[in-house]
């Protein structure tokens, strides 16, 4: 009995190291690809400060595009998924506003160039994102390679997955836990709201009918509404908005402030003055001097970036194009 004990240690002991060590089950890394594909980033940089200067727009979507990968599934590039049917994730509704597709498209044909077959689309969206921030005057930060890409792409768990811009406070913190994420990393990342756009559709509600009786979300700045009605009219979902009026194309704490004053656009955004950890937040941000969202937002991102990545030869592969498996 002894002898099986000792054995069984040694068993356990054995396997804990193999999974350390054994390459196959690796983990994200900064410079991954510095020795296999030393200038992969320099690639995936060039062609995203040319798009910046020409569509300036795609900033925010782009941005999101990561946020929306790794929220289904983890971060494995399985929203970049075509489907002949349109059930993958990209057809779902709340990834409609995402755009720019065809520019990963653009950077994947790029970099296959440079280096055929060793660069993850999962890798190429979270360069992108950080090459987006770094663009509209945010942030530059390292980050960590190694992702493979998933096989599977389904529209249903993007719908169950993607927390939708009603979700209160409750909500936001459960869906953000389940991620594996904090409640600091909830208000941080939100702040990503700074840049880019949003239809008029995802707070129609807010403005015409927030409680079936054709009012307006009282929680909303009573000054702000009409000008937002003047913008959207009521069932209008094709019209596009500004989710930071004035700095749509700069990466800044000013959404921190709009927030404080009743202004973000979403339930999601109004929720985040209902928890004390949220609200301070948000109050120090605008405070003078005193914003850490710089410094706070490459670590949330980093955090985010982790989620249920695949890593290693055994799992995922690395697509040769970034809309269909190998």
């Amino acid at each position: 009995m002894a002898n099986s004990k000792i054995f069984y240690c040694l068993f356990l002991q054995l396997m804990f190291l193999l999974l350390v060590v054994n390459p196959a089950n690796g983990q994200l890394k900064v410079g991954f690809y510095s020795k296999t594909c030393p200038r992969a980033e320099v690639v995936v940089k060039e062609v995203i400060d040319y798009v910046m200067s020409v569509a300036p727009s795609l900033s925010g979507p782009l941005l999101r595009m990561h946020f929306h990968d790794c929220f289904v599934r983890g971060c494995d590039g399985s929203v970049l998924l075509n489907s002949a049917t349109n059930q993958s994730e990209k057809f779902a509704i709340p990834n409609h506003s995402l755009r720019g597709f065809q520019v990963i498209d653009r950077i994947k044909a790029a970099v296959e160039k440079e280096c055929p077959g060793v660069v993850s689309c999962a890798d190429i969206v979270a360069i992108v994102a950080r090459d987006v921030t770094v663009a509209t005057k945010g942030p530059w930060y390292e980050v960590e390679t190694g992702r493979r890409d998933g096989r599977v792409s389904n529209s249903t768990e993007a719908l169950l997955n993607l927390p939708p811009p009603f979700f209160n406070i409750s909500q936001l913190i459960a869906s953000f836990r389940s991620k594996g994420l904090s409640i600091k990393d909830l208000v941080v990342l939100s702040g990503a709201h700074t840049i880019g756009t949003s239809h008029c559709s995802s707070f129609d509600s807010r403005l015409y009918n927030f409680t079936g009786k054709g009012d307006s979300d009282p929680r909303l700045d009573s000054e702000y509404i009409p000008r937002l009605k003047s913008k959207c009219k009521h069932g209008d979902a094709i019209t596009l908005v500004e989710m930071d009026p004035g700095s749509v194309r700069t990466f800044d704490p000013h959404y921190y402030t709009l927030v404080h004053k009743k202004r973000g656009l979403f339930t999601s955004d109004s929720a985040l003055l209902d928890n004390e950890e949220t609200k301070s937040y948000i109050e120090l941000q605008y405070a003078t001097q005193g914003s850490t969202f710089f410094k706070d937002f490459p670590e949330s991102m980093l955090n985010m970036g982790r989620i249920g990545v695949l890593t290693g030869k055994n799992v995922g592969e690395v697509r040769k194009v970034c809309y269909k498996v190998n």
